[in-house]
């Protein structure tokens, strides 16, 4: 069984029409949910699906998928599912997100034109807004498919505008009916790019992730008081932007105590400061920052946070300032599931091509659909390990063997022969 990778490439470079924008270097594309380019992208793909004879359905919350069911499956056996989403941030890559989509249908097409036999249907899916940049953190599709959010809450959902999650999906015609279930599959595959440089440096064309980082944030508040910059004594002042330098380091130093520790996966970042009245000539008085941690073990997330925590009550006492700390989306850490991992290696050894594990560093909509059904995420290298970026790239060929693996191992679970 042989994937035709220019028909592949020429799904992913078709998509890239959608949203593209003008860029230095590269190639980018801007698409949100509920924007002409989304609905560009998403039409684009029901015609392929279509194309490829299989069934398609669309959710309340815009999810696509497409099932096909040869008459060799048994229509009611739990089908195995594959894909990724549609929606980029803003000025992103072109294979962030349609490299999974397209690389599923792919693989289906790849068993038609084998004369392959599956005993299960195959799902091809596309979830709604997986970066978050409208509606919600992230996640958003893949949430209401596995019953972490109801259809009525994700539509009811608004962005900057107070446009809703409904009201984009009906400019758009893409508020279907039902919800598409998860726990209905018998397993789930993605494949996406690995934004980052270890395959790369391997010189291995796929990669299979052993788990994926759990995330948290974490939101502080560090309130001093305002005052002139030249009247007020140094002894006289409770900066908060002073404070929350500290804070910053502490983070940073926490992070690397555990890296040193306990895990060499673990990060902490503090990547937004707010900062008022944010004027030259006035001491800060009020500093809100953003806390992101991150690993493939809970505890070592714990740990950085409770860190964080003894941060801010040392400079309470040192300080003198007062602060809050509110930690609004904690997500655990995600192992993928031996089966469906065993499949992809065995799918690459049986095509000659190599595999590794790795982990993830970053969340993708794996991450919700591994807690309902067996499920296994996929890397394909990315060059430097760039990504969200026009500069974002993964060679053809690349694209191609990590996508063979990937239908090799859903031909496998299908029982296709």
């Amino acid at each position: 069984m042989n994937v035709d990778s220019e028909r592949l490439r020429a799904d992913i470079e078709a998509n890239a029409e959608f949203g593209d924008i003008d860029a230095e270097e590269g190639r980018g594309r801007t698409v949100l949910t509920g924007t002409e380019p989304n609905r560009r992208a998403r039409e684009h793909f029901v015609e392929r699906l279509e194309d490829a004879g299989l069934d398609v359905r669309i959710d309340a919350v815009g999810n696509v998928s497409g099932r096909w069911t040869p008459d060799s499956a048994d229509p009611d056996a739990a089908p195995v599912a594959a894909g990724s989403h549609l929606d980029s941030v803003p000025e992103g890559g072109i294979f962030d997100g349609p490299l999974g989509v397209y690389a599923a249908l792919e693989s289906v097409r790849a068993m038609q034109d084998a004369g392959l036999d599956p005993e299960r249907p195959i799902e091809v899916v596309s979830f709604t807004e997986e970066e978050g940049q409208q509606f919600a953190g992230g996640l958003l599709g893949s949430s209401v498919a596995v019953g972490d959010r109801s259809v009525e809450e994700a539509l009811a959902l608004e962005n900057d505008a107070g446009t809703t999650l409904e009201s984009a999906l009906d400019s758009m015609g893409f508020r279907g009916e039902g919800r598409l279930d998860a726990r209905e599959w018998d397993a789930w595959f993605e494949l996406h790019v690995e934004q980052s440089e270890r395959l790369e440096d391997a010189g291995v064309p796929a990669g299979v992730v052993t788990a994926i980082t759990g995330i948290t944030h974490c939101e502080v508040t560090i309130r001093g008081e305002a005052d002139h910059a030249g009247a007020t004594p140094m002894d006289d002042r409770t900066d908060a932007l002073a404070a929350a330098s500290e804070f910053v380091l502490d983070v940073e130093r926490a992070a690397n105590e555990v890296v040193a520790d306990a895990s060499d996966t673990a990060v902490g970042t503090v990547g937004k400061l707010d900062v008022r009245p944010n004027a030259t000539n006035v001491v800060p008085g009020r500093v809100e920052t953003g806390v992101d941690v991150r690993d493939v073990e809970y505890e070592s997330m714990e740990e950085i946070v409770a860190r964080a925590r003894r941060s801010l009550a040392r400079l309470e006492r040192e300080r003198g300032v007062e602060t809050d700390f509110d930690r609004p989306f904690d997500l655990e850490p995600s192992p993928m599931t031996e089966r469906t991992r065993r499949a992809a290696h065995e799918a690459g050894d049986r095509a000659g091509i190599e595999t590794m594990d790795l982990h993830s560093g970053a969340a993708h909509d794996t991450q919700r659909i591994a807690g309902v059904t067996d499920a296994s995420l996929l890397f394909a290298p990315s060059r430097d390990g760039i990504s969200h970026n026009p500069r974002e790239w993964t060679d053809w060929d690349d694209c191609a063997a990590a996508t063979r693996v990937m239908a090799g191992a859903l031909a496998d679970l299908a029982g296709a022969r």
